[in-house]
């Protein structure tokens, strides 16, 4: 299903509503709306979001509507005292919103909500070391954005995570010291940017890997006394690397 954005046009937007029938009708002669173009009761989000920007006092009392899509637009504009006090809403744009409002300290409630980008807003928010909550998240993106956010000692709690994406993530953040511990991960892409990054010595380790661009990478950071075994690789780009290496690190001796 198609993602919902809050102030989007539905696909049959409601051009113009009944100003007649408006409460708020007395803001016409004040400009704080116009038909069609900047309306609360319209079924449409870019009226609500353009009325609610010009009158934000009225948002709170928008917050109990039955639209979804008024009450996720007024939750962008009601006080934030109000936001603190309101229950989960039913609907998870609206939860959404307010999660993305509330003080970091208060999204608790949110940590396991039922929608998955709820979830990652609120991993998103909330401070680095009340991320472990959400390690064993059932939702890989929701494991992401731990992952791009858990602090480093903590880290090595997700280089077995089943996702190879977040374990990726992993491997771009984990201190080079510590980075052996992916070494043998089951996935090629993972390897590749732990053989990237890694301290010399351990990177030596990776020379047999049987992915060429493994050695590659290998190759290129492990010192030079330990590459002289692939200088006929089958792979010519890594041939060509140890090659490189090898005659640079001769005429030095030279000079």
């Amino acid at each position: 299903m198609a993602e919902r954005r809050v102030g989007a046009s539905p696909l049959v937007e409601v051009v113009s509503a009944d100003c007649a029938r408006c409460p708020h009708r007395a803001l016409l002669a004040a400009e704080g709306c116009a038909p069609g173009d900047v309306c609360l009761i319209a079924q449409s989000g870019r009226q609500i979001d353009r009325f609610l920007r010009r009158n934000p006092e009225f948002a709170e009392g928008c917050l109990a509507d039955g639209f979804w899509e008024r009450r996720a637009i007024a939750a962008r504009y009601a006080p934030l005292e109000v936001l603190r006090q309101l229950p989960p809403d039913a609907d998870e744009v609206v939860r959404r919103v307010v999660a993305s409002r509330l003080p970091i300290d208060e999204l608790e409630v949110y940590l396991h909500d039922a929608d998955r980008e709820v979830r990652m807003t609120v991993a998103n928010r909330i401070a680095p070391e009340r991320l472990v909550a959400l390690l064993d998240d059932a939702d890989y993106l929701v494991r992401m954005q731990v992952a791009k956010r858990l602090p480093h000692g903590q880290l090595r709690r997700m280089v077995h995570d089943d996702d190879r994406e977040v374990r990726k993530e992993v491997a771009r953040r984990l201190p080079p010291f510590a980075l052996s511990l992916l070494a043998k991960d089951e996935d090629a892409e993972v390897r590749r940017l732990v053989a990237a990054r890694m301290l010399p010595d351990d990177a030596a380790k990776m020379l047999v890997d049987e992915d060429w661009v493994v050695r590659l990478e290998a190759v290129q950071r492990a010192a030079v006394e330990t590459i002289a075994g692939l200088v006929n690789d089958a792979e010519p780009d890594v041939s060509a690397v140890v090659r490189r290496r090898l005659n640079e690190f001769l005429h030095e001796g030279e000079a």
